[in-house]
């Protein structure tokens, strides 16, 4: 199933587990059942920016998008986290009510067993969307995911809480769980709209460039004396990658373009995006001969030896040198 048909499915299993918990708060007049209800109506709001994301993302580039139309995800996914952490102070302001002007609960079995029931599925298309997400590489389908987790295993919190009241008559239990939780759901929230601030700004993914160092490093070939200035960016799940390549001197323009070609292909066949790259070829220096062991006439200085390629020295502006 493709992401945005998957993402329509979501969407309405979001709109039918929202209805099931409306109905369990009505019939009970939970503070801890309303506070996951307003938890859900994010959930749908942010299922139908999901679904319109991803149909934006499947977009070609264009001539006003040179880049394509990615960085819709992060947008999404930070509105997604201001929701949540609106409906958490939603929550916690009418939990506070509940205790300072009175709790009224009634038909809590039948109010438990529906609530309940939401868990179990939100789970699973929980865990099915993350790994969607991860797979394809979709912010969206990941941030979902774990959105749909998160919100089981406060489900399942609230349920405990809820049979804790229903057997022993602490009312007043009801109200704390609403606080609590919605404590919870404004800290996730905050850390997805920090996550999607960090994607709309081009904050380097630490893991992601650690990775293509790694490759990098692993397939070098003696002829690359050095990769330096490499950044990357994201959009969706498409990477640019801009990078600097020092060659021979002596190289002619299509011997440096093969080499040059070499590490884009290693790094299309190694890394499971889409990847769009920009490198710039450099020239080496008299300080390169240090460095560089290659078997050349024309060195201007012995080599001493082999620089271990890492994110420090990648991410470098400069042409790599011995200190």
């Amino acid at each position: 199933m493709k992401s945005l048909q998957f993402q329509k499915l979501v969407t309405l299993l979001g709109v039918v587990l929202f209805g099931i918990k409306l109905i369990a708060w009505r019939i009970t007049g939970s503070n801890a059942i309303f506070s996951d209800t307003m938890e859900s109506t994010v959930n749908i709001v942010a299922a139908f920016m999901g679904w319109y994301s991803l149909h934006l993302c499947a977009k070609p580039r264009d001539t006003d998008h040179p880049y394509g139309h990615g960085k819709v995800e992060f947008v999404t996914s930070g509105i997604e986290g201001i929701l949540i952490v609106l409906a958490g102070i939603l929550i916690l302001i009418e939990a506070i009510s509940a205790i300072i002007f009175g709790i009224n609960l009634d038909k809590l079995d039948w109010g438990i067993a529906l609530f309940a029931s939401t868990a179990v599925v939100n789970y699973i298309m929980g865990y099915i969307s993350y790994q969607k997400g991860k797979k394809e590489n979709s912010l969206v389908l990941m941030s979902a995911g774990k959105h749909l987790q998160s919100d089981t295993f406060a489900t399942i919190s609230i349920v405990f809480g809820l049979l804790l009241v229903h057997f022993t008559g602490w009312k007043w239990l009801d109200p704390l769980i609403a606080i609590f939780f919605g404590s919870y759901i404004i800290v996730v929230g905050y850390q997805i709209v920090r996550k999607a601030l960090g994607g709309i700004m081009d904050k380097q993914d630490e893991a992601l460039f650690a990775k293509i160092v790694q490759i990098l490093q692993e397939h070098r070939h003696t002829e690359w004396i050095d990769i330096h200035n490499m950044r990357i960016q994201q959009f969706g799940a498409h990477l640019h990658i801009d990078a600097h390549i020092t060659l021979p001197y002596y190289y002619s323009l299509k011997e440096a373009h093969q080499e040059m070609e070499k590490v884009i292909k290693l790094l299309a066949q190694k890394v499971d995006r889409t990847i769009e790259f920009n490198f710039h070829m450099d020239y080496c220096k008299d300080f390169s001969c240090e460095l560089c062991s290659i078997n050349c006439d024309l060195r201007k200085k012995p080599f001493v030896k082999t620089i271990i390629w890492n994110e420090k020295n990648m991410a470098s502006v400069s042409k790599h040198k011995l200190d």
